[in-house]
């Protein structure tokens, strides 16, 4: 049997016991969008956060792509992703779950000695502690912490041991502390000149969207190390776009979006667009 028939055969699995299941490529990842649905120019699939009409046959939108058909997993149009795939993903929100990802030992033992116990699995650093019920995801809750459950996927490493427990209040308050610890932050840009004078060429409608479009497609593409990732599109569209006044909260919640798909926190969002501003002076 090779990979991608393997892979295949336990999406299917998944799928018939419940779980909206996607193919990863190499490192983790979702497959990239199509060209129709790049830079959410198809409006979105309805159940995201930005709701829109997004019917897409292909695996794009990450996590929202997630599903339990067998006709849609079987077919031609999924079926590159399962021979490029690295592995098998599932949305565990869309299965009513909550996933404790715990990324190393030391994260491991504080579980152990913090949250009730559940059905859990060895990954390839830490562990997965598997809750019934749903919350907003969050990463970096705490050293080592990340949470997978609405608008997230996380990769399918085996059934696990242990039964299955309700999400306690101890989880929730992860998420909780980590909001509240984000600063809000004004996404309007208030710098109104432009550099050197003159009127500002990004008005052109066409001209911002292809670069707001490009920043969201090299969000999604982006491999590894995330943050630095981020940050560095965010400094990049700060430096273009930023000192004449033409983006709008629009635009930078596009941004953010974008990031947020690709398992970014608010928080870590919000200071990467700060420190992105303060290095740029503005």
């Amino acid at each position: 049997m090779n990979r991608a028939s393997g892979h295949l055969r336990t999406a299917l699995w998944l799928a018939g016991i419940g779980l909206p299941v996607l193919p990863l490529r190499e490192g983790k990842l979702p497959f990239g969008n199509c060209p129709a649905c790049t830079g959410s120019a198809c409006g979105d699939r309805p159940h995201m956060k930005a709701a829109g009409p997004c019917h897409c046959p292909a695996p794009c939108h990450g996590w929202a792509a997630a599903t339990t058909k067998p006709d849609i997993l079987t077919s031609q149009t999924w079926a590159t992703a399962w021979r490029q795939g690295g592995a098998v993903a599932y949305h565990p929100g869309g299965a009513r779950l909550t996933v404790v990802d715990l990324d190393n030992a030391d994260s491991v033992a504080w579980a152990r000695e913090s949250l009730p116990a559940t059905k859990s699995l060895a990954t390839t650093r830490g562990e997965h502690w598997v809750y019934r019920g749903t919350m907003q995801s969050a990463n970096g809750v705490r050293p080592g912490v990340d949470i997978k459950s609405l608008m997230s996927y996380t990769r399918w490493y085996g059934p696990g041991t242990g039964a299955i427990t309700a999400l306690p209040d101890a989880v929730r308050a992860l998420a909780t502390k980590e909001a509240s610890a984000s600063r809000p932050v004004t996404h309007t840009i208030t710098v109104s000149s432009v550099v050197g004078g003159g009127e500002c060429r990004h008005r052109t409608p066409a001209y911002l969207e292809r670069g707001i479009a490009m920043a969201e497609r090299s969000i999604a593409d982006a491999q590894s190390a995330i943050h630095n990732s981020v940050y560095r599109i965010f400094l990049a569209v700060l430096s273009t776009h930023g000192r004449c006044g033409c983006l709008t909260e629009s635009h930078v919640e596009r941004l953010f979006s974008a990031a947020h798909a690709k398992g970014e926190s608010p928080r870590h969002c919000t200071a990467a667009w700060t420190n992105a501003r303060t290095a740029l002076g503005m």
